[in-house]
């Protein structure tokens, strides 16, 4: 008759934690694909940037589908970039930001790109299932510019 209580109260506990730890596995399994795909974009954008900033390469313009997933797990994701100043070292860092739709699940990535007199990041952002391509130029002053474009 002690022991009744305590049955009743597994009955309703071990669902409720049983669940608590399947969200947060799924979140952390969903923040760890963000990330990953994160970083596989922020080193597409970086080939590219080294890529045109040789010497060799005067003037030009590259345009390059972006090589991710449309959705991670069913659900699609909004990437958007921005760029920063390093301190004390003049570097441009892109800071990518992915953010998963319907759900407070998001990652970052930070690449760092040439000094700020050689790389221009134009902010922008698009959604992963639609389709989106990295736009690349190199100026005559040797300026190259950055972003996220939609193909015409």
């Amino acid at each position: 008759m002690i022991m009744v209580p305590l049955l009743i109260l597994q009955i309703f506990l071990f669902p409720l934690v049983a669940g608590w730890v399947m969200n947060d596995w799924t979140t952390s399994r969903q923040t760890l694909e963000l990330q990953t795909t994160a970083s596989h974009l922020g080193s597409q954008i970086q080939q590219i940037y080294f890529s045109l900033n040789h010497a060799t390469i005067t003037m030009g313009n590259v345009t390059a589908a972006t090589e991710i997933s449309p959705f991670i797990e069913g659900y699609p994701y909004n990437v958007s970039g921005t760029s920063r100043l390093a301190p004390n070292s003049g570097s441009v860092i892109l800071d990518l930001n992915l953010t998963l739709v319907y759900s407070f699940v998001s990652a970052t990535a930070s690449v760092t790109l040439g000094s700020n007199t050689t790389v221009a990041w134009k902010p922008s952002s698009f959604l992963s299932n639609s389709t989106a391509q990295i736009q690349a130029a190199k100026l005559s002053n040797g300026t190259i510019q950055l972003s996220f474009v939609k193909p015409p």
